[in-house]
């Protein structure tokens, strides 16, 4: 069976993906098993801080007491851009548009199978900065992924106008 341009692109734009999801995935699971809380390491000659953090809520803790809701809403958010994505496949060209839904959902299956599995999200990744306040914020790569992402996606709609 021979794949069109189309479907190769659909193939690979699943692939990544599943790629972000399984990587965030092997990636939380080794913090989990080799950090305790708050323990922080150097990494990339210190440009990079590796510290265990486990979110309860969503960007900034946001909703922290109220897991339930920020757990139906990034499954349902999640839903709805899969079928979001899903649709684009329907027509031809814009991949900007559809690699940034790529990585966006990546992220998002990342961060909601962890909401629903672990009760919280497994952030492990912060920056060596002075401000104290931006230093204590911890990332993890389904983060960067749904910003870079959401960044691709907005460029992409402004190509199709």
């Amino acid at each position: 069976m021979a794949y069109g341009e189309n479907e190769m692109a659909v193939i690979g734009f699943a692939a990544l993906a599943l790629g972000i999801f399984v990587l965030d995935l092997l990636l939380k699971n080794n913090i989990e098993k080799s950090l305790k809380e708050g323990e922080e390491k150097p990494f990339c000659k210190g440009r990079l801080l590796i510290r265990k953090y486990h979110n309860k809520g969503a960007f900034l803790d946001m909703g922290e007491g109220r897991q339930g809701l920020v757990t139906m809403l990034s499954l349902g958010l999640t839903l709805f851009m899969t079928v979001v994505f899903l649709g684009t496949f329907s027509f031809r060209g814009n991949s900007t548009l559809k690699a940034g839904l790529a990585l966006l959902l990546g992220g998002a299956y990342s961060n909601t199978y962890d909401r629903l599995t672990r009760k919280y999200v497994v952030d492990y990744v912060s920056f060596p900065v002075k401000n104290e306040r931006f230093r204590k914020i911890v990332f993890n790569v389904s983060d960067f992924c749904i910003m870079i992402g959401a960044l691709l996606l907005a460029i992409g709609e402004t190509k199709r106008k």
